[in-house]
Parts: structure tokens; sequence; C-alpha cells
């Protein structure tokens, strides 16, 4: 073993994964619009009029809770359909396409959402909170609470 030779320091092309990242996010953003449109479309003509997702995670571990569909203020099952949901795939201008029932559907896209927005919301102490599907207003909202271990210190001399 030569121990004399310095191993080469590895070098990373920040320009290039910023491009990657930047192509990335816009496919997502430009997908998503069109997942919206399949799922509100499908939703809006079974009558649902809202349909809340609860999440929760802490300690390395979380997931999907409940998927709860309403009509007016009346619970309601979900369509039993399949819809296909497109993905962004990393470095690469394809789309992954995936036929999903649509609680699967629902599911995916609030996984999506988190890992967007707090990656990591199931470690150490976690977060919970809800999605709302507004089918009326053809939006998604996220109502998201963190959680944390604080720690006050005080010191004195006398």
């Amino acid at each position: 073993m030569d121990t004399d030779t310095p191993k080469p320091t590895p070098t990373i092309d920040y320009a290039a994964f910023e491009a990657k990242q930047k192509a990335f996010d816009e496919a997502a953003r430009r997908l998503l619009v069109g997942n919206k449109t399949v799922l509100f479309d499908l939703l809006a003509e079974a009558g649902i009029s809202q349909v809340v997702v609860k999440f929760d995670g802490y300690g390395d571990s979380g997931q999907v809770e409940e998927i709860d569909a309403f009509k007016g203020d009346q619970p309601a099952d979900l369509p039993d359909a399949k819809i296909e949901i497109q993905s962004a795939l990393w470095g690469s201008p394809d789309v992954k396409r995936e036929l999903c029932s649509t609680d699967e559907a629902i599911e995916t896209m609030a996984y999506d959402f988190l890992s967007q927005t707090h990656g990591g919301w199931e470690n150490n102490d976690g977060a919970y909170g809800e999605f709302v599907f507004d089918v009326a207003e053809r939006s998604i909202s996220l109502d998201y609470n963190e959680r944390y271990t604080a720690t006050e210190s005080y010191s004195h001399d006398f």
C-alpha cells in the first residue's frame, strides 16, 4: 500500500447540480398542474367537496394516518377509480407514470409535498398536521406542526 501518494480531492460541480435541481423543480411544478386537474376532476365528478389527509411522525418514522373524504359536511367514500399520476425524475427529462387508486394518488401527493417543503419531517421529535384538498377551489393547503425539544439554561455566580 502506497501511503505517500495523496488521494485526489473529489470535486463537486455545484453549477451542474443546481441546473439539475432547477430542471427537476420546474418539471415537478409543471406535472403537479396536470396531477391536480386529474384528481380534482375525479373528486368533483364523485361529488366529493373536500379531502383531509392527516399525518404524524417522529423518531425516524412517519406516515399518513388518515384520509377522510367529505360531501359537504358528511363523510364519504373516495371514488373507486384508477388515475395516472406523473412524477419528475431526477437528472432525466423522462416522466414516471403511475396508475394508482384515488387514495394512493392522494397519499403520494401528500408525501411529495412534505418532502418538498419539510424534508425530514419524521425525524427526531417529528411533526404532524393535515392537508386539505378543497375540490371547489382546486387547492391543496398544508397545516404543518413541527415538534422540538427546547432547553433553557441558566448560570449563576454568588
